[in-house]
């Protein structure tokens, strides 16, 4: 064989080879080419559900985790504003290795009891690493972010249960059937938060419909009525489905949302790490503001109103003793609505983060109702559908919803304008402070150059005739 057919046999091979090699990767489904930011989500979240640990404080646990890559990636190249690591990285530190190491050692400090497998896990993610000086100041690096990000939240409050004792008032929030289930989260609305000045900082005025004879009340009160309960005639099967599709805790489905636009859209590490982390900071913000508002508030949810409709002195709520919601009620007050907040908080972000809210995508949702695949054409459709969800579920009041909508896109709005912002803007930013001290200061002194007088003009005024 000469040499041109021995390279021409080279080219077919490797052409062969990659054809080969695109067709096998094709065949994984995105999940499986995820990058280790999505990777280490999934991590935190398989963590802490065979921990055992339950409650909204599991969104401190992974929004932590995440502030940490973010901030040990950008040590080693600074591309976005860090959260609480400031520090430089050695040069040539490792980016997967201090992702790894950052996640691993937030998660092992707030999940203790899952240490064997996050030590696993960081021992794979190592293993793909060649040894060297990048691996260690890549570690290194990580377990610093890692550190920073527990000292700053050592004292958040996270880990203190308040005391909390039902009522028995009309409109007043009482445990629900059929489980009459203690209440989860009375403690989280006083957790230190993330992005907020406080827990009310976006509060919106007292809602109408807590006056129990009021027009809004009825309203709320005789759509859930009809729509929500669990022989309802007037509850079509689309809005069945609906209601299943998002019963699983919120935001579990724009999760798996944004960890299939990570791969889609091809983000490297450092934009997956700041996506994933603004969604994370967002989640908690958004729980402790609506757990704050539940707790503060009290107000019953629709089983209850239903049930006792006949003393709420409102001529236009027909009580119904034996109603009972479509889903199960969860086992805390009514307003806000988490998964309303929530949902309208993550669209907001990734709106914001991809440039457009007209990004379409077809999601399936997850246990307890699995297999059910939506689809929708923007961020906002999903968030407005999981607010509507809980209609049709039996489980909220319509106010609950609206005003959950609408303190998730201003919490959403703050993360997104006030955190994690890109380098450049910050230095166009500190350029445009620059400017104005400077044209300050230049007034300043142009305003006093008037009045003062060289040493040549004093000596022109003592010889001047008099």
């Amino acid at each position: 064989m000469n040499s041109g057919s021995i390279q021409r046999s080279i080219r077919r091979g490797a052409v062969a080879l990659f054809l080969f090699v695109i067709a096998w990767l094709a065949a994984f489904p995105t999940s499986a080419r995820a990058n280790p930011i999505t990777d280490w989500d999934v991590i935190a979240f398989d963590a802490v559900e065979a921990s055992g640990k339950t409650g909204p404080v599991t969104s401190c646990d992974v929004a932590m985790a995440h502030l940490a890559m973010h901030d040990a990636l950008n040590a080693i190249d600074r591309r976005y504003e860090p959260y609480a690591y400031e520090a430089v990285a050695p040069r040539g530190a490792s980016p997967e290795a201090a992702v790894a190491a950052a996640a691993h050692d937030v998660l092992i400090a707030r999940i203790p009891n899952q240490k064997a497998a996050l030590d696993r896990a960081l021992a794979s993610a190592l293993a793909a690493i060649p040894d060297g000086k990048a691996k260690v100041d890549g570690v290194a690096t990580g377990r610093a972010a890692a550190a920073a990000i527990l000292a700053r939240r050592a004292d958040d409050g996270s880990d203190i249960v308040r005391s909390y004792k039902p009522g028995a008032g009309l409109g007043v929030w009482r445990p629900t059937p059929p489980a009459f289930a203690q209440p989860i989260g009375v403690s989280f609305g006083k957790v230190k938060p993330f992005t907020m000045t406080g827990g009310e900082q976006f509060e919106l005025p007292r809602p109408a419909y807590f006056n129990l004879r009021s027009a809004e009340y009825a309203a709320d009160y005789n759509e859930v009525k009809s729509l929500g309960g669990a022989d309802s005639k007037t509850r079509t099967a689309e809005q069945s489905e609906i209601a299943r599709f998002w019963y699983e805790p919120s935001p579990g489905v724009h999760i798996r949302l944004a960890r299939d636009l990570a791969v889609t859209r091809k983000l490297n590490l450092w934009d997956s790490a700041r996506l994933f982390a603004l969604l994370h900071l967002a989640s908690a913000d958004c729980l402790i503001a609506g757990y704050g508002a539940k707790y503060r508030y009290n107000f019953w949810r629709p089983v209850t109103a239903i049930r006792n409709g006949a003393k709420d002195g409102n001529p236009q709520t027909a009580a119904d003793p034996a109603w009972n919601s479509y889903l199960e009620t969860p086992s805390h007050p009514d307003y806000l609505s988490l998964h309303a907040v929530l949902g309208a908080a993550w669209a907001e972000i990734l709106a914001r983060f991809f440039g457009t809210d007209q990004i379409g995508f077809t999601i399936t949702s997850a246990k307890p109702y699995p297999g059910i695949t939506r689809s929708f054409k923007s961020f906002s459709q999903s968030a407005q559908e999981a607010a509507d969800s809980r209609i049709y579920g039996g489980i909220h009041f319509r106010s609950s919803c609206r005003d959950g909508l609408v303190i998730g896109r201003k919490i959403g709005a703050n993360v997104f304008k006030k955190f994690l912002r890109p380098a450049d803007e910050l230095h166009l930013e500190d350029a445009r402070i620059d400017d104005v001290v400077a044209e300050a200061a230049m007034s300043s002194l142009r305003v006093d150059f008037s009045p003062l007088r060289t040493s040549a003009d004093l000596r022109r005024e003592t010889d001047a005739p008099r």
